[in-house]
C-alpha cells in the first residue's frame, strides 16, 4: 500500500479522501492556490504545499506545479477527486511518466470513454443499447439530415463534454440552425473542442447512472445504481439508491450491461456508466463517468463499501476483495448537494464569510463538508459546499431524516440552496418517485410556501437565544435585582450545564 498519497483537488473531495487516507495509515499531501490557503483541507492534510493564484488554470489544472509538488513531497500515488484533472487522460499519462501511479483507470480508457461520440462507437460495437443519433460529429447539413432521420425533438450535444455544457434541445427545423452555432460556441469555451453530434431527445426521460469497479486483473463488478434525474440546468442536484422504479431484474440486466461497457473499455477503479431510461422502462447507453462521482457516497451507504479505500486497493495492484454474488443492497441514501447560491435570487453565486455553522446529525445522516466557520467561500471555484446524505432502512425514512436532518442546518453569512432541497423532499410526486429529468423546472414554477413554513422555524430560533442569553445586566455586573438567585435570595442561582452549553453556542464570541 502506497505510504503517502497526493490529492489534487480541493474542497469536500479533498477532505473525503484525506480522510481515507488516516483511516488507511497514508500520509496524505494537500495542494492549494492563494484563495485556499486557509481552507479545510489545507488544515486536514499531513503536508499542504502552494500551487499558485487563483485562477484553476495556474493552479488546480496546472500538470507541471502539481508534478512538482509530487516529487517535492515524495508522494507515491495522485488521486485527481472528480472535476478539474480527474478526467484528463494526458494528466494520467503524465502521472505515469513520472513515476506516480494514478489512483483512477488508464489514460486509453479514459480517452475511449472521454469523448462520447468515440464511445458511442466502440459501444455500438460491443453490443451495447443507445440513444438513436449520431456516431461522430457533425456539420450543420449533416445534422440537419440526420435530425430529420430520427425525428424531432432532437438534443444537440457537445462530445468533450459534461456538467449540462453544450448542450441543446431542438423541438423543431426552425431552431436547429441557432442551437447548432450556440452548442459549438459552448463546447469551444468550455471544453476547447467544438465538436457536436445528435441524438434523438426522450421525452421526460429518467436518468440512471450503474456504478462499477474493475481492478487491474480483469475483473469487473457493478455495485447497484443510482437515480440522477432530479436536474437543475442538465445538472444533477439530487442523487439517491436504489433507484425508486428499477427492480431486481432491471438492476440485473443494467448491471450486466454496465459491466460490458467496463470490460469493453479494459476498465479499472471506480467508474460509473450513465443511462437514460424512457417511459416504458427502456434503458439506453448514455456516456460512461472515468473517476470516481460527486453522489458516491449514496452507493456506499447502500452496499456498505469505502470506494475511496477501494480505490487505494485497486490502484495499489490489489484484486477486488469480493464477487458479485456478494454485492447486497440494503436500505436507501439520497444526498443533497449544497451548494452556496441563492434560491431567491435566480441560484446566484454567494460566496463570502460562514459567520456561523450549525451541523445536522443524528441517526443516518451523513456529512461530507469542506467548510468550517470563519471560512471565505471563494468565488473562484464550484460553490458546492458539502454534500448532506439521509440513510433509512426504507425510501420513506431516509428522506424525513434528511428532511428533519436540513431543519437543524444552519450556515450563516452566506445563501445556501437549502430551501430547495425541502420542496422537494415534501413533494408528493417526490415522496411517490414519480421524477423525470423535467421534475425539477416543473416544481420551481410552482408557489412556494417556504417562507411562510420557515416563520415558527425563526420565532423557535429567536426564542432559544432569547432564553440562553443572560440579561445584560448579569453579564455587566449590574444591579442584584436582575440577577437570578437560588431561590432563597443569598445569590445568583447556578447556571444549568444545558444554559451553558447552549448559551456558548449560540453566543460565542470570535
Amino acid at each position: 500500500m502506497f505510504k503517502r498519497v497526493l490529492i489534487a483537488n480541493r474542497g469536500e473531495i479533498a477532505v473525503r479522501i484525506i480522510r481515507a487516507c488516516r483511516e488507511m495509515g497514508i500520509e496524505s499531501v494537500a495542494v492549494f492556490s492563494d484563495v485556499d490557503r486557509k481552507a479545510l483541507h489545507v488544515r486536514k492534510a499531513d503536508y499542504a504545499f502552494h500551487i499558485g493564484r487563483p485562477a484553476a488554470s495556474e493552479s488546480y489544472l496546472n500538470i507541471e506545479k502539481i508534478l512538482d509538488v509530487a516529487r517535492r513531497s515524495q508522494a507515491e500515488a495522485i488521486h485527481p477527486g472528480y472535476g478539474f484533472l480527474s478526467e484528463n487522460a494526458g494528466f494520467a499519462r503524465a502521472c505515469a511518466e513520472a513515476g506516480f501511479k494514478f489512483i483512477g483507470p488508464s489514460p486509453e480508457s479514459m480517452e475511449m470513454m472521454g469523448s462520447k461520440t468515440r464511445a458511442r462507437q466502440h459501444m455500438k460495437r460491443a453490443g451495447v443499447p443507445f440513444v438513436p443519433g449520431s456516431e461522430r460529429g457533425l456539420e450543420l447539413d449533416a445534422a440537419e439530415r440526420m435530425a430529420e432521420q430520427i425525428g424531432y425533438p432532437v438534443m444537440l450535444k457537445a462530445a468533450a463534454g459534461g456538467g449540462g455544457k453544450g448542450m441543446r434541445m431542438v423541438a423543431s427545423p426552425a431552431e436547429l440552425h441557432s442551437a447548432y452555432e450556440a452548442a459549438r460556441s459552448e463546447a469551444q469555451r468550455s471544453f476547447g473542442d467544438n465538436e457536436v453530434y445528435i441524438e434523438k431527445f426522450i421525452v421526460n426521460p429518467r436518468h440512471v447512472e450503474m456504478q462499477i469497479f474493475g481492478d487491474e486483473h480483469g475483473n469487473v463488478v457493478y455495485l447497484g445504481e443510482r437515480e440522477c434525474s432530479v436536474q437543475r440546468r442538465h445538472q444533477k442536484v439530487l442523487e439517491e439508491s436504489p433507484s425508486p422504479i428499477v427492480d431486481e431484474e432491471m438492476r440485473r440486466r443494467m448491471g450486466e450491461i454496465a459491466v460490458r461497457v467496463g470490460k469493453a473499455a479494459n476498465y479499472h477503479n471506480a467508474g460509473t456508466v450513465e443511462f437514460l431510461l424512457d417511459q416504458q422502462r427502456n434503458f439506453y447507453f448514455l456516456e460512461m463517468n472515468t473517476r470516481l462521482q460527486v453522489e458516491h457516497p449514496v452507493t456506499e451507504f447502500v452496499t456498505g463499501l469505502d470506494l475511496v479505500h477501494l480505490q487505494m486497493h485497486v490502484a495499489a495492484g490489489e484484486k477486488l476483495p469480493f464477487t458479485q454474488e456478494d454485492i447486497k443492497l440494503r436500505g436507501h441514501a439520497i444526498e443533497c448537494r449544497i451548494y452556496a447560491e441563492d434560491p431567491d435570487n435566480n441560484y446566484f453565486p454567494s460566496p463570502g464569510l460562514i459567520t456561523r455553522l450549525i451541523s445536522p446529525s443524528g441517526p443516518g445522516i451523513r456529512r461530507d463538508s469542506g467548510m468550517y466557520e470563519g471560512w471565505s467561500v471563494p468565488i473562484e471555484y464550484d460553490p458546492l459546499l458539502a454534500k448532506l446524505v439521509g440513510y433509512g432502512e426504507n425510501r420513506e425514512q431516509a428522506i424525513n431524516r434528511l428532511l428533519r436532518a436540513l431543519y437543524e442546518y444552519f450556515v450563516g453569512g452566506i445563501k445556501t440552496n437549502t430551501s430547495l432541497f425541502r420542496r422537494i423532499l415534501k413533494d408528493p410526486d417526490f415522496r411517490a418517485g414519480n421524477i423525470d429529468t423535467g421534475f425539477l423546472d416543473r416544481l420551481l414554477t410552482k408557489p412556494s410556501n417556504e417562507t411562510d413554513a420557515r416563520r415558527p422555524i425563526v420565532a423557535a430560533i429567536g426564542a432559544a437565544i432569547f432564553a440562553t442569553a443572560e440579561p445584560k445586566a448579569t453579564l455587566a455586573g449590574g444591579p442584584s435585582s436582575a440577577v437570578p438567585t437560588n431561590g432563597n435570595g443569598t445569590g445568583p442561582a447556578p447556571i444549568s450545564n444545558w444554559r451553558r452549553t447552549a448559551r456558548a453556542e449560540i453566543l460565542r464570541e470570535r
